[in-house]
């Protein structure tokens, strides 16, 4: 594992213990401080649950912050200030590698594909992958699932090579992930990939274009999912379920509902979006068969993740973080036999 597993890994010894006493006084409680690690319709089922009262009637409290970036929802999560997080897997694959006592495991996956556009300078109405030869694009942190997702396209899937040469692709990975909006505004980069609804905003003012969606390309994996500590979910599994039920509840409701009914039930979460953002972005991912149809991650699903990390070069070997170690199917599996009892 990479130096970002090292720092991942010094990240659980140092603060173990202070975890550890965290975890244990929230036993019991039906106060759940959740963060996620970006502010996205992508997400809309778990906006959904939270707006719609889902989680109310569950009897839950969610307390919802945005971390920033897997890795800053990760380090919440380990320290204490968080008791489950909305990240990308890959965040725990790091962690795990670590080998970290009462290290963090996904207990219900929520997206299905990357959930990122890219967005150019220059319109276009026909976009090759191509066109990014010769070009800069932001792609996100290092180590983190959208930059690498989008390295595994470029070079897998485009046939394309990735540095700094007239015939490559300049793929930026040194820019933070909630940075990459600004950064791609304000610098000569062509290219960038963004979440909605800030890709459409991007649009709305003028700054970018919205030309393809990196999702379509990757194919399905894990690309979000719901963590907690294994010491967490043995005290509060109750609360557990009954968190990823109201999230499926959001899922049902999104499957049922018309644009316009998701679009009122996601506003009080996007307030500083315009109506035909939000209404865009729904339809993009919608049409990007964004989201999971059950909270159970599949072994072969956690697989193809650990090509797109080993790709990117994040990942030596497989061998500390088999799929039994990384992901607890059992909550979800349990929810999902009643859902369907």
């Amino acid at each position: 594992m990479k130096k970002i597993a090292s720092i991942m890994a010094g990240l659980m010894l140092i603060l173990g213990l202070s975890f550890v006493l965290t975890a244990c006084g929230n036993t019991n409680s039906n106060k759940i401080r959740l963060v996620e690690v970006t502010h996205s319709i992508f997400y809309a089922p778990l906006y959904v649950a939270l707006n719609n009262g889902y989680f109310e009637d569950e009897g839950l409290e969610v307390e919802l912050t945005n971390a920033g970036g897997s890795d800053k929802g990760m380090t919440s999560l380990v320290s204490g200030s968080a008791d489950i997080a909305l990240v990308g897997p890959e965040t725990v694959v790091y962690v795990v590698d670590g080998q970290a006592n009462n290290h963090p495991v996904v207990f219900g996956q929520l997206t299905k594909r990357d959930g990122s556009f890219i967005v150019a300078k220059t319109d276009t109405d026909n976009f090759q992958w191509s066109d990014l030869v010769g070009k800069t694009i932001i792609g996100g942190r290092k180590g983190g699932m959208p930059a690498m997702t989008l390295e595994y396209v470029i070079e897998k899937v485009a046939k394309l090579t990735i540095g700094t040469e007239a015939n490559q692709v300049n793929l930026r990975t040194d820019v933070a992930f909630d940075l990459t909006a600004s950064v791609f505004d304000s610098t000569d980069a062509e290219y960038c990939t963004l979440f909605e609804p800030t890709a459409s905003d991007m649009e709305t003012q003028g700054k970018g274009y919205v030309v393809a969606s990196v999702g379509l390309e990757s194919g399905e994996v894990p690309y979000t999912a719901f963590t907690a500590t294994k010491s967490y979910l043995e005290n509060n599994r109750e609360n557990a379920k009954k968190f990823l039920k109201a999230v499926m509840r959001g899922l049902e409701f999104l499957k049922s509902s018309s644009v316009e009914e998701i679009a009122n039930s996601l506003k009080p979460s996007f307030e500083s979006f315009t109506d035909d953002d939000i209404v865009t972005a729904i339809r993009s991912y919608i049409a990007s068969d964004a989201w999971n149809s059950t909270p159970v991650m599949s072994e072969s699903a956690y697989n193809r993740m650990l090509d797109i990390i080993e790709n990117a070069g994040e990942l030596d070997s497989r061998e500390n973080v088999p799929f039994s170690k990384v992901v607890d199917n059992s909550i979800a599996n349990e929810l999902m036999a009643e859902l369907v009892a």
